[in-house]
């Protein structure tokens, strides 16, 4: 992650943003009135996909069962056929 203010973000703005971009880099700009942070655009779908799968009522514990389920105890779905 880097830390810079809006002076040295607007001398080097498309380096951050090639960072963010393509390193999934997190930059947090300093300003007198408070911090931003700039994400990649993969980051914050990822976040909103968790956002909203959270606030689904049950939706967690349900997450926290499957990944503490072991793989032998799962069973294979055949998605194509399930979906006709």
């Amino acid at each position: 992650m880097s830390i810079t203010n809006a002076t040295a973000l607007r001398k080097n703005l498309f380096g951050y943003l090639d960072a963010v971009a393509a390193n999934d880099e997190k930059v947090i700009v300093t300003t007198k009135n408070g911090n931003a942070a700039i994400i990649s655009e993969e980051y914050l779908r990822n976040l909103e996909e968790t956002c909203y799968l959270y606030s689904i009522p049950g939706m967690r514990e349900q997450i926290i069962k499957g990944i503490n389920t072991p793989l032998s105890e799962c069973e294979e779905i055949d998605w194509e056929k399930e979906l006709q």
